[in-house]
C-alpha cells in the first residue's frame, strides 16, 4: 500500500470516528455546559485518532467491512479515555505541559480544577459509550459475554496494571541515573501500549474473532504501541514538535527515560524498526488483507526517521 493510499484509508476511517465523537460529546439536559465545552476542547480537534482507526481496522481485517460499524463505539471509548490521559499527562503535578495539538493545555485553556473532573468525566463516559453499544454485538449469549470481555479488555488497558502503572513508574523514573532498558520498555509497553494493544483486540472481539485471530493482533499491538512510543521519544529528542503535537525536547528537560535517552537516537530508530518487524510478523496469517495495517505499522517508525 502506497503512502498516499494509506492515508486515504486512515482518513474515511478517521471521519467515520470524528462524526461518532461529535455525536457522542453533545451536551445533555442537566450537563453543566463548562463541562461539556472543556470536554469536546479535549477530544475534538486535531489528533490523529490512532486507537479508534486500529479498532475499526482490525474489526475489517477479521469481519469485512460490515463489522465496522459495529467497531465504532468501542473505538470512540478508547479515545475518549486516550483523551483523559492525556489532560491529566498535561497537568502540572505530572508532565506539566502548556501545549496539547497545537493549542493551549486543557488546565491553560479552563484551570486545573476543570481539567481533573474533565478528565474524570471523560473515563466514565467511555464506560458508558460501551455499554451502550452492547446491544450490537450479537443476539443470544455471544453478544453479551463479548461486551463484558470488552469492558474487561479497556479496564485493564487503562487501570493500575496497565496505562496507569506505565504513567507511575514513569514519574518515579525521572532524573534517576540507573534506570535500566528494561524499565524503560515497561514504561512504553504499559503507558502507551497497553492502549494500542487494545485497540486491535476489542476490534477483533467486536468482529467476533476467533482466539488464534485475536492473539495475532495482540502480538501485533504490543509491537506497534512499542514502535509508536519510541519513535514518539525519538521525535521529542530531535524537537520535532510538528510532528507531536507539543513543544519537543521536553523529555530531556524532565529527566525522563527513554530510549534516546539510553541508547542514543539512531539505536532507538533501531529498535523501533525491529518492533515494527515483529508487528508486521504477527500479521502474516492474514495474508494481504492485513497490507493497511502493515503499512500503518512502517509509517509509524518512518516519521521519526
Amino acid at each position: 500500500m502506497s503512502p498516499v493510499e494509506l492515508e486515504r484509508y486512515l482518513a474515511a476511517h478517521r471521519r467515520t470516528v470524528e462524526r461518532a465523537l461529535r455525536e457522542i460529546l453533545k451536551t445533555p439536559k442537566g450537563r453543566p455546559r463548562r463541562l461539556g465545552e472543556a470536554m469536546r476542547y479535549a477530544v475534538l480537534g486535531a489528533g490523529k485518532r490512532l486507537r479508534p482507526v486500529l479498532t475499526l481496522a482490525a474489526a475489517e481485517l477479521v469481519g469485512g467491512a460490515g463489522a465496522v460499524a459495529r467497531a465504532v463505539p468501542f473505538g470512540c471509548a478508547l479515545e475518549l479515555i486516550h483523551a483523559y490521559s492525556l489532560v491529566h499527562d498535561d497537568l502540572p503535578a505530572m508532565d506539566d505541559d502548556d501545549e496539547r495539538r497545537g493549542r493551549p493545555s486543557l488546565h491553560r485553556a479552563y484551570d486545573e480544577a476543570i481539567a481533573i473532573l474533565t478528565g474524570d468525566a471523560l473515563l466514565s463516559e467511555a464506560f458508558a459509550v460501551i455499554a451502550g453499544a452492547a446491544g450490537t454485538l450479537g443476539s443470544g449469549a455471544a453478544g453479551p459475554r463479548r461486551a463484558v470481555r470488552i469492558v474487561a479488555e479497556v479496564a485493564a488497558a487503562a487501570g493500575p496494571d496497565g496505562m496507569v502503572a506505565g504513567q507511575v513508574v514513569d514519574l518515579a523514573s525521572e532524573r534517576l541515573t540507573d534506570v535500566s532498558l528494561r524499565t524503560v520498555e515497561g514504561i512504553h509497553r504499559r503507558k502507551t501500549g497497553a492502549l494500542i494493544r487494545s485497540a486491535v483486540r476489542i476490534g477483533a472481539i467486536a468482529a467476533g474473532a476467533s482466539e488464534a485471530r485475536i492473539a495475532n493482533l495482540s502480538t501485533y499491538g504490543e509491537a506497534l504501541g512499542l514502535a509508536f512510543q519510541i519513535a514518539d521519544d525519538v521525535l521529542d529528542a530531535t524537537h520535532a514538535s510538528d510532528k507531536i503535537g507539543r513543544k519537543g525536547g521536553g523529555d530531556a528537560a524532565r529527566g525522563k527515560a527513554t530510549y534516546p535517552g539510553l541508547l542514543g537516537v539512531e539505536a532507538a530508530r533501531r529498535r523501533a524498526r525491529r518492533a515494527a518487524d515483529d508487528a508486521c510478523a504477527a500479521l502474516r496469517p492474514f495474508g494481504p488483507r492485513a497490507t493497511a495495517l502493515s503499512a500503518l505499522v512502517r509509517h509509524v517508525v518512518e516519521r521519526a526517521a
